[in-house]
């Protein structure tokens, strides 16, 4: 399956299509390899165990929404704007992997739970883009808030369910995307200046 040398990006991918396949507690190293027509010594040369490839994996599906998320919080625009903007982005994103793909949903969602520092580094990540749209919309005295850092974490608490794997089953529920809309409202009118 390789055109010579084997990358860490066409390992990451066999790699998805042997947990869509068998799923995570079935899944080895030895299947990815066999996967690629390789030996298993050559994705230990990239990987150093079957822990640091699932993390690599995990870390992979989780950073597919950075990107789209980056440009938004980049984007010029009344904080308002940028702020629901973001949160629909990231709700979005999280729908579209669960409705999407459901079995590698479920696979995620398991080693989601096994890469804890991988989740810390993700929230981190998604709550400092939180805090630059806030920051910024406070700078510019379209939104008021005494400690962006912790506004930002308020938001991101606030929004759990639309973001957060184990709400997943809600995504598709009538009446989610008014449920949505009403909380970035609320959010809104707690953070504009009075």
């Amino acid at each position: 399956m390789t055109d010579g040398i084997l990358t860490p990006d066409q390992i990451l991918t066999a790699a998805q299509d042997v947990l869509r396949r068998y799923g995570p507690a079935k899944a080895t190293v030895v299947d990815v390899a066999r996967a690629l027509g390789v030996s298993h010594g050559s994705v230990y040369r990239h990987f150093p165990s079957k822990a640091a490839l699932r993390e690599a994996v995990t870390q992979r599906w989780l950073d597919e929404s950075h990107t789209l998320l980056t440009a938004v919080m980049a984007a010029d625009g009344p904080a308002d704007v940028r702020l629901r903007a973001w949160l629909s982005a990231l709700f979005a994103a999280k729908r579209k992997k669960a409705l999407g793909d459901p079995e590698l949903f479920a696979t995620y969602t398991v080693l989601v739970g096994e890469a804890s520092q991988v989740i810390e580094r993700h929230i981190a990540d998604l709550v400092g883009q939180l805090q630059q749209i806030i920051t910024t919309g406070l700078a510019k005295g379209e939104l008021v808030t005494s400690d962006p850092a912790a506004t930002a974490r308020a938001v991101f608490d606030a929004t759990i369910r639309f973001h957060d794997p184990v709400h997943a089953a809600d995504w598709d529920q009538p009446g989610i995307e008014d449920a949505f809309d009403t909380l970035c409202t609320l959010i809104w009118l707690g953070l504009s200046p009075r």
